[in-house]
């Protein structure tokens, strides 16, 4: 009798994986669906599930592959991903290894692109406020770019042509390529460490997107932020549109365009400094004329012509205030004087003296009040009598008292 053998676990998730693996159609396959339970794993690795109304398959990305991708996947994303289905022995769980993976419907570049331009617009490094003024008449002017490319040639003929007196340093730089973001970088360093320039020129010619994506790169686009110097960004075509772009200073359609906003024209400012000065005399010649007639105008005024008729109006004008001061004053006067005397009349007519012209007297007790009724002295008391022309003491022997005009005594 044959015993039937017996696996162990390992033994069969060593034999699935084995069968999967070399399966035609499981071990190189592309499939389409939608991202879901997305984790970037510390250690580099992608870790999700790609499902669609019918399953859910989990998926891994190793670190390798996921490095290579040129944007982070997100939940919700509908992708295409390459890849061969295998087992993890440890949980025999079979799952799709994912090598590669673009989006549906849009490429990996532009996702990459809009996820970078979301993520610093968001930062703030698109902001106007942050934009640096380009000068108008610069000395010295940096241009990074390839130096064998046409950009370069176009740059400097524009800047000859127009200002021949400008500075040009050329910093080499790689502009296509793995290594041309770091390449710009680099020269976008040197260039403000050597601090000699009045602003940057960076750009290329045109190209695809894949041939301009250096400067797309986000170190590239924190490097121009951080410039203390200008920049201005000139990268490929006037269709072409790069993070560079939003992020410098100013952007240029074409690097020969760039040379032009970079530089101001000598001659147009020789023509600008002939009307300027054109004008300037028109202005000086009528502003002369203008003083000239106004001085001609006053020489014929009277204070130039007769200086003292002025003194003499004004002298006039003087008397005639003081006299007619001099004449209110007198009127005041009078008018002082006679009500001065009308009071003086009436106090007269008041007066206890002129009262005791008629024979009224004043009568005071010895202790000097005023005595105005009976009842404020008694008999045997001694009165100050005064008259008209002298005092008299005396003593009160009998008082009356008169009560409705009648007389009572010996109270």
């Amino acid at each position: 009798m044959i015993e039937p053998k017996i696996f162990t676990v390992g033994q069969i998730n060593r034999y699935i994986k084995s069968v999967l693996e070399n399966d035609f159609i499981l071990s190189s396959l592309l499939v389409k669906g939608e991202v879901s339970n997305f984790k970037a794993h510390s250690s580099g690795h992608y870790y999700f599930t790609l499902k669609d109304r019918a399953g859910a398959i989990a998926c891994v990305m190793f670190r390798q592959d996921a490095q290579a991708m040129p944007y982070i996947p997100e939940n919700g994303m509908q992708v295409i991903v390459y890849g061969h289905i295998s087992l993890y022995e440890k949980s025999g769980q079979y799952q799709l290894y994912a090598e590669m993976m673009e989006p549906v419907g849009i490429g990996s570049l532009q996702m990459a692109f809009e996820q970078c331009k979301e993520r610093l617009a968001q930062e703030g490094l698109f902001d106007a406020e942050f934009k640096r003024e380009i000068p108008q008449n610069p000395e010295c002017i940096a241009v990074i770019t390839s130096p064998t490319g046409a950009a370069i040639r176009d740059i400097l003929q524009i800047i000859k042509r127009r200002d021949a007196g400008i500075k040009i340093a050329i910093f080499p730089t790689l502009v296509q390529g793995k290594q041309a973001a770091d390449d710009i970088v680099r020269s976008l360093k040197l260039a403000n460490e050597w601090n000699q320039a009045d602003v940057i020129i960076l750009g290329r010619g045109g190209g695809s997107m894949e041939d301009l994506w250096c400067f797309n790169e986000e170190r590239v686009a924190r490097a121009i932020f951080a410039s203390k110097t200008p920049v201005i960004s000139a990268v490929g075509h006037e269709t072409d549109v790069t993070i560079a772009d939003f992020v410098s200073d100013l952007r240029a359609p074409t690097p020969s365009a760039a040379a032009e906003l970079a530089t101001s024209s000598v001659i147009e400012s020789r023509e600008q400094f002939t009307r300027l000065y054109l004008r300037l005399e028109r202005d000086f010649r009528a502003v002369l004329t203008s003083c000239t007639r106004r001085l001609n105008y006053a020489m014929k005024r009277t204070v130039f012509t007769r200086p003292l008729e002025r003194f003499r109006v004004a002298e006039e004008a003087v008397n005639q205030k003081q006299r007619r001061l001099q004449t209110q004053l007198a009127h005041r006067l009078e008018l002082s004087a006679k009500k001065l005397q009308y009071l003086e009349n009436r106090l007269e007519a008041v007066s206890p003296l002129s009262m005791m012209q008629r024979g009224y007297l004043l009568a005071q007790t010895q202790n000097g009040t005023l005595l105005t009724s009976i009842a404020q002295a008694k008999v045997g008391d001694r009165l100050l009598l005064q008259l008209k022309d002298g005092d008299l003491k005396t003593e009160i022997i009998e008082k009356a008292v008169r009560m409705r005009g009648e007389k009572e005594s010996n109270i």
